[in-house]
């Protein structure tokens, strides 16, 4: 009889480190959710002009065109728009794999990443390893300041708007000073 229930009791203890185990990788599925929905990828055209800023699930976030955009014939700005569009987009998604990758993937014997690159690669008529090297070109490099930022004195240009200013620190009541100081000469 004893014999059995310390094999039943063994069975018990390795069932609640099963237990265990998968409440620890689902906890990370949290984490995984708040690293999705804050998930931002850019992509820049070759030439600067156009910039999109892609979200999870291929959500559009943001198209920033600069005046140099504007001056481009419609047809030609609308093919960098959507040239540019894609990459933010296939970028956002091999951001969103790693992310998975990175929270569950070896919990669950996953290589989502890995997926996300080999159907790209598919749909694009390449491999992923060109993707990957390609990706790595596409890169702009620093933006030459043109005669038009010397002119409006925009040289130090940002891509986003400045953060606002932080809301003074509180100070204390004046009154509650004041009555703490009588209360105090009252004595």
């Amino acid at each position: 009889m004893s014999a059995e229930m310390d094999r039943l009791v063994a069975e018990f203890e390795k069932f609640q480190s099963k237990i265990k185990q998968a409440e620890a990788n689902f906890a990370k599925v949290g984490d995984l959710q708040n690293d999705v929905v804050a998930l931002e990828a850019t992509a820049m055209s070759p030439d600067r002009a156009v910039t999109v800023v892609a979200g999870p699930g291929g959500s559009v976030k943001d198209i920033r065109l600069t005046t140099e955009a504007l001056r481009q014939q419609p047809q030609q700005l609308a093919t960098t728009i959507l040239s540019t569009l894609h990459r933010a987009v296939a970028d956002a998604a091999v951001k969103q794999a790693g992310i998975v990758d990175a929270h569950v993937g070896a919990a669950f014997g996953l290589d989502v990443s890995g997926q996300v690159l080999e159907a790209q690669a598919e749909a694009m008529g390449t491999t992923a390893e060109e993707l990957k090297s390609k990706a790595a070109e596409a890169q702009p490099g620093p933006r030459r300041l043109t005669d038009e930022d010397l002119e409006h004195g925009d040289i130090l240009r940002r891509d986003e708007p400045p953060a606002a200013a932080p809301p003074p620190p509180a100070r204390p009541a004046d009154d509650g000073v004041r009555r703490l100081w009588d209360h105090e000469e009252d004595r």
